[in-house]
């Protein structure tokens, strides 16, 4: 199989243009193409010579991977089974919502995190995605023109694969690649470190993290990972960039009836965001089996948000979307997807 042009930066596209002894300027040719005007074969790229289109067909080719399959929620989100170079599947969610669309985009095949209430984490983790294979999310998508936004929040810990991560950040936001503002698109992490510093120091798209509870001891009860990541040297290093201007962070919080609900946390997670410009999203715990969890009620986040709200922390509650299709947070999964296993009209290709 032929190495994959898709999800090259212009770094990449450079030094394949030099080595194969054409001229510097190729690079951003090659980028035109493949960003810009989308092509779906090096034949297309007219404004190269035939030699030179005959050379890189030796050794590349465009790439891209079409969904397999998709399922469509009563709400209108839309989840899309895709395959890996590797031969297994990740899920990506497409949540169309008024004038705004945003496809939430998996990194791994996977996750090794380990957090107790998702279902990814169940599956373990397979494989990092490529550069290619995060940006093919987009790309292959049929509903790529309608995009307003993107969130790395779908399978996987974005900074656990960062290196590809980043190059897709910077293939979607240069001038030279698809030309979004960094404002479009935000990225979720439980908190790699020293992932988290070196991410905030070449990205400039927003951060959200998966806090899920402000005591240490009690998050790793819930999020093994934390041990090797402790919240207090995460925040240390969120307050050690600039949040006040263009850039956001966020805190995405699942409410877990008696675990993380109450005064107490309340107080506690008022303190750990004080004098941070941030928001506190409120997310709906979706059950998954044997999950030793159960989910705040209704008044209860309620009474949570508003209480927040008073203590001057911006809270919202998060819309829950594609959860009749396990699309919501924490539901992706492709454990046990495997050959043409699929889904087609809303159903599981294998039911």
């Amino acid at each position: 199989m032929r190495e994959w042009l898709f999800g090259k930066t212009l770094r990449e596209l450079e030094t394949i243009v030099k080595e194969a002894g054409m001229p510097g300027f190729t690079a951003r040719q090659i980028a035109g193409w493949l960003y810009g005007k989308q092509v779906l074969s090096i034949g297309e790229m007219t404004n190269l010579s035939a030699k030179n289109r005959a050379l890189l067909s030796e050794r590349y080719e465009i790439g891209l991977l079409e969904p397999t399959g998709v399922q469509t929620s009563k709400d209108g989100t839309k989840k899309y089974l895709f395959p890996t170079l590797r031969e297994k599947f990740i899920e990506s969610a497409y949540i169309p919502d008024r004038e705004r669309a945003t496809l939430c985009v998996s990194s791994q095949a996977g996750c090794r995190m380990g957090c107790r209430f998702c279902m990814t984490a169940r599956q373990g983790f397979q494989h990092h995605l490529t550069t290619g294979e995060i940006l093919n999310q987009i790309r292959s998508l049929p509903e790529r023109d309608t995009l307003t936004n993107v969130v790395y929040m779908g399978m996987g810990e974005p900074l656990d694969n960062l290196e590809n991560v980043l190059k897709s950040l910077e293939i979607l936001t240069s001038d030279w690649g698809y030309g979004w503002s960094p404002s479009r698109i935000t990225l979720s992490t439980i908190g790699v470190l020293p992932a988290l510093g070196e991410f905030l120091d070449r990205s400039r798209v927003h951060l959200a993290v998966s806090l899920h509870n402000p005591f240490d001891d009690e998050r790793r009860e819930m999020m093994p990972a934390g041990k090797a990541f402790p919240l207090p040297e995460v925040m240390a290093e969120i307050r050690r960039h600039d949040f006040t201007h263009q850039r956001r962070v966020s805190f995405e919080y699942i409410l877990f009836a008696g675990l993380n609900d109450t005064p107490r946390h309340l107080k506690e997670l008022v303190r750990l965001t004080s004098g941070l410009k941030c928001r506190v999203n409120l997310i709906r715990f979706h059950a998954i089996p044997d999950a030793p969890f159960r989910g705040s009620d209704e008044a209860t986040m309620i009474r949570f948000r508003d209480a927040l709200t008073a203590k001057g922390v911006i809270a919202t509650i998060r819309a829950s979307r594609g959860e009749d299709i396990y699309a919501a947070c924490g539901l992706l999964s492709t454990q046990g997807v495997a050959g043409e296993a699929g889904t087609k009209d809303g159903k599981r290709a294998e039911e």
